[in-house]
């Protein structure tokens, strides 16, 4: 159903699951910054056009993927190999320029629940510095004390069940009490093998 609401929500729903990156914010929010701050460092360490370099870091990110970004620039713009460890440490832990904005449809959801005093977990894979690195730096609006994040690398990353069976046990929850958004298929199987239901993020923003 588009534009689902939190009042759309059956209401013997007690908490609410969210992974973060393209669920909660846009992923290319971050991910474009991190490409500005690298171009702007080659730029003031080996003189090159911090534009260009940026330009086609987004580019490739976008046609090929984040994996190539920097054999990309390397082959395209000369750009020497030893960089790219200062890439891959700017991706984990850089200081970004900008906050990143939370998807407005999503934060009114987030309030919404708040305010109904339910619960909000946010359970996400990937490199867990790189994931707080990003949590610090979303613009919440207040809602930091109300969030209880779960690095599912720390465990077992989804899809395996193991991060949400121990989010159940810590918080005393059931599986009818939760609901998953998600926004991959990696999610879908982790909410069908652990038999908790979900909803798409696209049926909410």
């Amino acid at each position: 159903m588009v534009g689902t609401s939190y009042n759309d929500i059956e209401p013997h729903k007690k908490a609410f699951i969210f992974e973060l990156d393209n669920v909660l914010y846009p992923e290319k929010d971050y991910i474009y910054q991190v490409y500005y701050l690298f171009a702007s460092l080659l730029e003031y360490t080996d003189l090159s056009d911090a534009k260009k370099t940026t330009d086609l870091m987004v580019a490739t990110y976008n046609e090929i993927g984040e994996a190539a970004v920097f054999d990309e620039i390397k082959a395209k713009l000369n750009v020497d190999d030893k960089y790219r460890s200062n890439l891959e440490l700017l991706l984990l832990s850089a200081k970004l320029p900008l906050k990143l904005l939370l998807y407005q449809n999503i934060l009114t959801f987030l309030q919404d629940v708040v305010l109904d005093r339910k619960k909000l977990f946010i359970v996400t894979n990937g490199n867990p510095l790189q994931q707080l690195n990003k949590l610090k730096q979303i613009e919440w609006h207040g809602l930091e004390p109300y969030l209880v994040c779960y690095f599912a690398n720390e465990t077992v990353p989804k899809p395996e069940p193991d991060v949400l069976e121990l989010l159940m046990k810590e918080h005393n929850l059931k599986r009818r009490d939760l609901l998953m958004i998600e926004n991959s298929a990696t999610d879908r199987l982790c909410a069908e093998t652990t038999g908790i239901d979900s909803i798409n993020i696209n049926d909410i923003i």
